[in-house]
């Protein structure tokens, strides 16, 4: 039994590799999640258009390609029940580039970025770093559209090199990242850039760099960045009309540790929860019979902007899931629609799901004594007595109960009471949507590192509590009595 269990352990934590290799943005993360709901049957549904829905059908939608939310109806689904949802997010903290990217100084060609949400800036230093993210591109001539492109530069074209320790013999007492003037990726060598462009106008490019003789009208960013890009996406710099992109690491995610135990990857912080939760939703919808006695809705929504607040058109904090919620509901009844609809979020029940912070053996004082997160001992319920988490006593039971009966670990965690504690989408979702919450998440070192890690063991975990948790919820949901 041990060993058929680490089979499929390896098993989902290889397609938790593969997720995660295929998602350097959260532009990415969505277009992967969208090919997998495709294959598995979810049907795309626009917001921009009325929606005819159908009890036993798989649904999806997008808003921005950057947050997607994907839902299941249930046979016997009414309107007024409950919707079952896991909620994750999609962003890490990263570089992005600056509007107007382009930097030049001491002969060398830099990019400059900005940072987003609370990195460990200091990781990014000595790394081969690539460019990933989306443009908006014009095609035609008399006839213009505009189309919206993925684009991944996979080769390291970038690197932010630090200062030799011969000119800063105190950098290892102490080493503060200032982020304007320390975190500008280098390009090229000016010179380079010049000898290769004087070369491409003469004669054939024999270096095997872009041709830059097509000169660019866009003076916001270096022409050498540009010509990658359009290469990249297959049309002319000057067809570029607008991009989101970032810096991404090069290396790519692994099973890795003297006994594979671990995964090895950046932006384990949240597309580790996004992916379960994503494959759970899937396979536990899979079966002609999946959803025959489902009287609820399953859903996963996968929430951009959650690293810098969620205070976006796109994030945990605009209208996205309410709106999901009222939708779905409007699609089966006719009659009094915010009152029904008012009424499938007190039957509701959310499991925000986002990374938890594993102990640490070089710093054990960092956790209270009782609530210590190991790796491999399951998904983590966080507390917090002043609602930074949203767990309560009836959430944390029920999330708890599907566990004990498939004999799946858990673990408690509190941050300590002289420590700032973090949040998660759940505050945001709880107080603005009012539906019920548990807070959770897998135990993983070096949070918000260019570089994570966790426990392959926990990746099967979360995957195995998330699909109990379709399956059985709606039932155990039935046989708990509160507000009575």
């Amino acid at each position: 039994m041990a060993k058929q269990e680490q089979v499929d352990a390896n098993s989902v934590a290889a397609d938790l590799i593969g997720f995660l290799n295929a998602s350097p943005t959260a532009f990415h993360a969505v277009e992967e999640a969208k090919r997998r709901l495709k294959i598995a049957g979810y049907e795309q549904v626009s917001e921009r258009e009325e929606w005819s829905l159908q009890p036993g059908k798989k649904y999806f939608f997008t808003r921005n390609y950057s947050t997607i939310v994907a839902f299941a109806v249930g046979k016997k689904y009414v309107a007024g029940n409950g919707f079952f949802i896991i909620g994750a997010h999609t962003d890490s903290p990263c570089l992005k580039l600056k509007p107007a990217s382009k930097v030049s100084k001491g002969g060398y060609l830099e990019v400059g970025v900005q940072t987003y949400g609370g990195g460990l800036w200091h990781t990014w230093f000595d790394r081969d770093l690539a460019v990933a993210g989306r443009m908006i591109i014009k095609e035609g001539k008399d006839d213009l559209t505009y189309l919206h492109r993925l684009v991944r530069i996979e080769e390291p074209i970038m690197r932010i090199p630090t200062l030799a320790i011969h000119l800063d013999r105190g950098v290892n007492d102490g080493f503060k990242v200032n982020s304007q003037s320390h975190l500008v990726p280098v390009l090229a060598t000016a010179i380079k850039a010049e000898i290769n462009k004087m070369a491409d106008e003469n004669g054939p490019v024999e270096s095997g760099l872009p041709n830059e003789s097509k000169k660019s009208t866009n003076h916001q960013h270096h022409p050498l960045l540009l010509q990658l890009l359009a290469t990249q996406v297959g049309c002319e710099p000057d067809n570029i009309c607008d991009f989101e992109l970032q810096a991404c690491d090069t290396q790519p995610s692994v099973i890795a540790g003297a006994r594979k135990e671990f995964v090895f990857s950046g932006r384990l912080d949240n597309l580790c929860m996004s992916f379960c939760s994503l494959k759970a939703l899937i396979d536990a919808t899979s079966s002609e019979s999946s959803l025959e006695d489902e009287t609820g809705v399953r859903m996963v929504a996968l929430f951009d902007h959650e690293e810098v607040g969620s205070n976006s058109a796109q994030g945990a904090g605009s209208p996205v899931m309410l709106d999901a919620l009222s939708r779905i509901t409007d699609s089966f009844t006719s009659d009094a629609k915010i009152q029904v609809a008012k009424k499938a979020i007190q039957n509701s029940f959310l499991v925000s799901a986002d990374m938890a912070h594993a102990l640490h053996p070089n710093y054990m004082d960092k956790h209270e004594e009782n609530h210590q997160p190991k790796l491999h001992g399951g998904l983590v319920i966080k507390h917090n007595a002043n609602q930074r988490y949203a767990t309560n006593a009836v959430t944390s039971f029920i999330f708890r109960e599907i566990a004990a009966k498939h004999n799946i670990p858990v673990q408690d965690f509190v941050v300590r009471n002289d420590m700032a504690c973090g949040s998660t989408i759940g505050p945001i979702l709880a107080s603005g949507v009012g539906i019920r919450t548990v807070d959770i998440g897998a135990p993983q070192l070096s949070m918000h590192s260019i570089r994570e890690m966790c426990a392959v063991d926990d990746v099967k975990h979360a995957y195995e509590h998330f699909k109990a948790y379709f399956e059985e919820c709606s039932q155990l949901d039935a046989k708990i009595t509160v507000d009575f």
